[in-house]
Protein backbone atom coordinates (compact mmCIF):
# COMPACT_ATOMS: atom_id res chain seq x y z
CA UNK A 1 0.00 0.00 0.00
CA UNK A 2 2.94 2.31 0.74
CA UNK A 3 4.64 1.48 -2.30
CA UNK A 4 1.00 2.42 -4.39
CA UNK A 5 0.28 5.56 -2.41
CA UNK A 6 4.14 6.60 -3.71
CA UNK A 7 3.76 5.91 -7.17
CA UNK A 8 0.53 7.50 -7.40
CA UNK A 9 2.04 10.72 -5.67
CA UNK A 10 4.55 10.52 -8.19
CA UNK A 11 2.83 10.01 -11.01
CA UNK A 12 -0.16 13.07 -9.68
CA UNK A 13 3.36 15.32 -9.36
CA UNK A 14 4.46 14.47 -12.76
CA UNK A 15 0.98 15.80 -14.28
CA UNK A 16 0.99 18.83 -12.49
CA UNK A 17 4.61 19.55 -13.75
CA UNK A 18 6.23 20.17 -10.59
CA UNK A 19 8.84 17.02 -12.10
CA UNK A 20 11.95 18.76 -12.33
CA UNK A 21 13.89 18.47 -15.42
CA UNK A 22 17.43 17.52 -15.68
CA UNK A 23 18.81 20.71 -16.62
CA UNK A 24 17.20 22.42 -13.71
CA UNK A 25 19.59 20.15 -11.34
CA UNK A 26 23.23 21.10 -10.65
CA UNK A 27 25.62 18.50 -12.30
CA UNK A 28 27.27 16.16 -10.24
CA UNK A 29 30.52 17.60 -8.70
CA UNK A 30 33.64 16.78 -10.41
CA UNK A 31 35.55 15.21 -7.92
CA UNK A 32 32.73 14.21 -6.26
CA UNK A 33 32.02 15.18 -2.94
CA UNK A 34 29.46 14.67 -0.16
CA UNK A 35 29.09 18.67 0.95
CA UNK A 36 28.06 20.87 -1.96
CA UNK A 37 27.56 24.01 -0.90
CA UNK A 38 26.03 26.29 -3.76
CA UNK A 39 24.21 28.56 -1.64
CA UNK A 40 27.22 29.55 -0.10
CA UNK A 41 25.70 29.45 3.43
CA UNK A 42 28.95 27.70 5.17
CA UNK A 43 32.55 28.43 5.51
CA UNK A 44 34.89 26.75 4.08
CA UNK A 45 36.26 25.28 7.70
CA UNK A 46 32.71 24.40 8.30
CA UNK A 47 32.44 22.28 4.62
CA UNK A 48 35.76 20.80 4.98
CA UNK A 49 34.68 19.50 8.73
CA UNK A 50 31.21 17.90 7.54
CA UNK A 51 33.00 16.45 4.17
CA UNK A 52 35.69 14.90 6.66
CA UNK A 53 32.93 13.06 8.76
CA UNK A 54 30.50 12.01 6.04
CA UNK A 55 33.41 10.50 4.02
CA UNK A 56 35.00 8.97 6.93
CA UNK A 57 31.36 7.64 7.78
CA UNK A 58 31.15 6.57 3.79
CA UNK A 59 33.92 4.79 3.82
CA UNK A 60 33.61 2.92 6.89
CA UNK A 61 30.01 1.55 6.71
CA UNK A 62 29.38 2.00 2.44
CA UNK A 63 26.33 4.36 3.64
CA UNK A 64 26.37 7.63 2.04
CA UNK A 65 24.64 10.86 3.32
CA UNK A 66 25.31 13.68 1.14
CA UNK A 67 24.23 17.61 1.65
CA UNK A 68 23.07 19.89 -0.51
CA UNK A 69 22.51 23.62 -0.53
CA UNK A 70 21.10 25.40 -3.38
CA UNK A 71 20.40 29.29 -4.09
CA UNK A 72 16.98 27.66 -5.78
CA UNK A 73 14.55 24.96 -6.18
CA UNK A 74 13.08 26.85 -9.49
CA UNK A 75 9.85 26.62 -8.22
CA UNK A 76 9.63 23.11 -8.21
CA UNK A 77 8.31 20.68 -5.35
CA UNK A 78 10.88 20.51 -2.59
CA UNK A 79 10.42 16.73 -2.27
CA UNK A 80 10.59 16.07 -5.69
CA UNK A 81 13.84 18.12 -6.69
CA UNK A 82 15.67 16.19 -3.37
CA UNK A 83 14.61 12.70 -5.39
CA UNK A 84 15.47 13.93 -9.00
CA UNK A 85 18.81 14.90 -7.40
CA UNK A 86 19.72 12.13 -5.54
CA UNK A 87 18.62 9.86 -8.31
CA UNK A 88 20.91 12.09 -10.83
CA UNK A 89 24.03 12.06 -8.53
CA UNK A 90 23.04 8.27 -7.65
CA UNK A 91 23.85 9.03 -4.25
CA UNK A 92 24.71 5.68 -2.20
CA UNK A 93 25.34 2.29 -3.38
CA UNK A 94 23.68 0.54 -5.91
CA UNK A 95 22.06 -2.62 -4.92
CA UNK A 96 22.00 -1.64 -0.94
CA UNK A 97 20.41 1.76 -1.79
CA UNK A 98 22.17 3.10 1.48
CA UNK A 99 21.80 6.97 0.33
CA UNK A 100 20.86 10.00 2.05
CA UNK A 101 20.23 13.60 0.79
CA UNK A 102 19.77 16.54 3.05
CA UNK A 103 18.36 19.30 0.56
CA UNK A 104 18.35 23.16 2.05
CA UNK A 105 17.46 26.20 -0.25
CA UNK A 106 18.30 29.27 2.61
CA UNK A 107 15.93 32.01 3.27
CA UNK A 108 16.03 34.97 1.69
CA UNK A 109 14.02 38.03 2.17
CA UNK A 110 11.31 37.44 -0.74
CA UNK A 111 11.44 33.83 -0.06
CA UNK A 112 10.97 31.32 3.01
CA UNK A 113 13.76 28.42 3.56
CA UNK A 114 13.60 25.03 2.59
CA UNK A 115 14.76 22.00 4.07
CA UNK A 116 14.51 18.22 2.88
CA UNK A 117 15.85 14.99 3.73
CA UNK A 118 15.69 12.32 1.32
CA UNK A 119 16.37 8.36 1.99
CA UNK A 120 17.14 5.77 0.13
CA UNK A 121 15.21 2.37 -0.56
CA UNK A 122 17.14 0.69 1.54
CA UNK A 123 17.43 2.82 4.63
CA UNK A 124 13.70 3.22 5.57
CA UNK A 125 13.46 0.80 7.76
CA UNK A 126 16.30 2.41 10.22
CA UNK A 127 15.39 5.92 8.89
CA UNK A 128 11.26 6.13 8.83
CA UNK A 129 9.37 9.21 7.56
CA UNK A 130 8.25 10.01 11.37
CA UNK A 131 11.86 10.60 12.47
CA UNK A 132 12.42 12.63 8.99
CA UNK A 133 9.41 14.63 9.65
CA UNK A 134 8.40 14.70 13.79
CA UNK A 135 12.44 14.70 14.88
CA UNK A 136 15.09 14.80 12.62
CA UNK A 137 13.82 18.31 10.69
CA UNK A 138 11.27 19.28 13.56
CA UNK A 139 14.26 19.08 16.52
CA UNK A 140 17.59 19.68 14.14
CA UNK A 141 17.18 21.19 11.35
CA UNK A 142 14.30 24.21 11.21
CA UNK A 143 15.76 25.48 14.65
CA UNK A 144 19.14 26.34 14.11
CA UNK A 145 17.78 27.08 10.56
CA UNK A 146 15.61 30.01 11.80
CA UNK A 147 18.75 31.46 13.89
CA UNK A 148 20.76 31.44 10.11
CA UNK A 149 23.17 28.47 11.67
CA UNK A 150 23.10 26.27 8.88
CA UNK A 151 26.40 24.72 10.02
CA UNK A 152 24.81 23.67 13.18
CA UNK A 153 21.66 22.29 11.96
CA UNK A 154 23.77 20.13 9.57
CA UNK A 155 26.51 19.09 12.09
CA UNK A 156 23.43 17.65 14.90
CA UNK A 157 21.71 16.33 11.89
CA UNK A 158 23.55 14.39 10.24
CA UNK A 159 25.27 13.04 13.82
CA UNK A 160 21.99 12.04 14.45
CA UNK A 161 21.55 10.00 11.04
CA UNK A 162 25.04 8.41 11.70
CA UNK A 163 23.88 7.15 14.66
CA UNK A 164 20.43 5.47 13.56
CA UNK A 165 22.25 3.93 10.83
CA UNK A 166 25.30 2.60 12.91
CA UNK A 167 22.60 0.64 15.03
CA UNK A 168 23.68 2.97 17.79
CA UNK A 169 20.21 3.96 18.96
CA UNK A 170 16.37 2.97 17.24
CA UNK A 171 14.41 5.47 15.75
CA UNK A 172 11.81 5.33 17.78
CA UNK A 173 13.58 5.95 21.01
CA UNK A 174 14.99 8.84 18.64
CA UNK A 175 11.87 10.28 18.72
CA UNK A 176 10.78 9.20 22.58
CA UNK A 177 14.17 10.95 23.14
CA UNK A 178 12.88 14.62 21.12
CA UNK A 179 9.81 15.00 23.28
CA UNK A 180 7.23 14.14 20.14
CA UNK A 181 6.05 11.31 21.77
CA UNK A 182 5.14 11.52 25.15
CA UNK A 183 1.55 9.85 25.64
CA UNK A 184 1.51 9.12 29.34
CA UNK A 185 4.81 9.42 30.85
CA UNK A 186 4.23 11.72 33.23
CA UNK A 187 1.92 9.82 34.64
CA UNK A 188 3.95 6.79 34.58
CA UNK A 189 6.56 9.01 36.42
CA UNK A 190 4.55 10.14 39.46
CA UNK A 191 3.61 6.50 39.94
CA UNK A 192 7.36 5.26 40.23
CA UNK A 193 8.08 7.73 42.40
CA UNK A 194 4.85 7.42 44.40
CA UNK A 195 6.12 3.50 44.69
CA UNK A 196 9.92 4.28 45.75
CA UNK A 197 8.59 6.82 48.56
CA UNK A 198 6.47 3.90 49.96
CA UNK A 199 9.23 1.74 49.70
CA UNK A 200 11.61 4.18 51.10
CA UNK A 201 9.13 4.96 54.33
CA UNK A 202 8.54 1.20 55.00
CA UNK A 203 12.49 0.40 55.18
CA UNK A 204 13.00 3.37 57.42
CA UNK A 205 9.67 2.19 59.63
CA UNK A 206 11.65 -1.45 59.27
CA UNK A 207 14.84 -0.04 60.59
CA UNK A 208 13.58 1.50 63.98
CA UNK A 209 14.71 -1.39 65.64
CA UNK A 210 18.40 -1.33 64.73
CA UNK A 211 21.23 1.57 66.22
CA UNK A 212 21.82 2.93 63.05
CA UNK A 213 18.08 4.22 62.06
CA UNK A 214 17.87 4.97 58.31
CA UNK A 215 21.20 4.94 57.72
CA UNK A 216 20.84 1.15 55.19
CA UNK A 217 17.44 1.99 54.18
CA UNK A 218 18.44 5.43 53.40
CA UNK A 219 20.85 3.97 50.94
CA UNK A 220 19.21 1.37 49.36
CA UNK A 221 16.15 3.88 48.64
CA UNK A 222 18.30 6.37 46.84
CA UNK A 223 19.73 3.24 44.59
CA UNK A 224 16.00 2.40 44.35
CA UNK A 225 15.24 5.62 43.81
CA UNK A 226 18.25 6.61 41.25
CA UNK A 227 17.89 2.78 39.45
CA UNK A 228 14.16 3.70 38.32
CA UNK A 229 14.77 7.02 37.78
CA UNK A 230 17.87 6.81 35.57
CA UNK A 231 16.14 5.35 32.81
CA UNK A 232 14.98 9.06 31.55
CA UNK A 233 17.80 11.12 32.75
CA UNK A 234 18.38 11.84 29.02
CA UNK A 235 14.61 12.51 28.12
CA UNK A 236 14.36 15.23 25.96
CA UNK A 237 17.87 15.97 24.61
CA UNK A 238 19.94 14.19 22.40
CA UNK A 239 23.38 16.00 23.29
CA UNK A 240 25.55 12.84 23.48
CA UNK A 241 24.88 12.57 19.53
CA UNK A 242 24.29 16.02 18.04
CA UNK A 243 26.52 18.26 20.13
CA UNK A 244 29.67 16.55 18.61
CA UNK A 245 30.88 13.87 16.55
CA UNK A 246 33.47 10.92 16.87
CA UNK A 247 34.68 11.51 13.04
CA UNK A 248 35.95 14.71 12.91
CA UNK A 249 39.74 15.77 12.29
CA UNK A 250 42.53 14.76 10.17
CA UNK A 251 41.92 15.58 6.62
CA UNK A 252 39.88 18.88 5.75
CA UNK A 253 37.61 16.23 3.44
CA UNK A 254 37.93 16.21 -0.77
CA UNK A 255 39.02 12.72 -1.03
CA UNK A 256 35.69 11.17 -1.10
CA UNK A 257 35.28 8.10 -3.37
CA UNK A 258 32.54 8.97 -5.12
CA UNK A 259 28.70 7.55 -5.31
CA UNK A 260 27.76 3.94 -6.48
CA UNK A 261 23.83 4.90 -7.47
CA UNK A 262 21.61 4.29 -5.20
CA UNK A 263 17.93 4.45 -5.78
CA UNK A 264 15.05 6.82 -4.06
CA UNK A 265 11.57 5.57 -3.51
CA UNK A 266 9.59 8.64 -1.80
CA UNK A 267 10.66 8.05 1.88
CA UNK A 268 11.58 11.13 3.63
CA UNK A 269 10.53 14.63 5.00
CA UNK A 270 10.84 17.98 4.68
CA UNK A 271 9.91 21.88 6.43
CA UNK A 272 9.69 25.38 5.53
CA UNK A 273 11.03 28.30 7.71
Amino acid sequence: MKIKYRLVFLFVLALSGFVANAQDLPARPDPPRLVNDFAGVLTPEQVGSLENKLDNFSRRTSTQIAIVTVKSISGYDKADYSFKLAEKWGIGQKGKNNGILILVKPKYATEKGEVFVAVGYGLEGVVPDAVSRQALVDAELLPAFKLNDYFKGLDRSTNVLISLTSGEFTAEKYIESTGRKKSGSSGGGFITILIVMIIIFVLRRGSSNYHSVGSAPSFLGGMLLGNMLGGNRHNGSWNDFSGGSGFGGGSSGGDFGGFGGGSFGGGGAGGSW
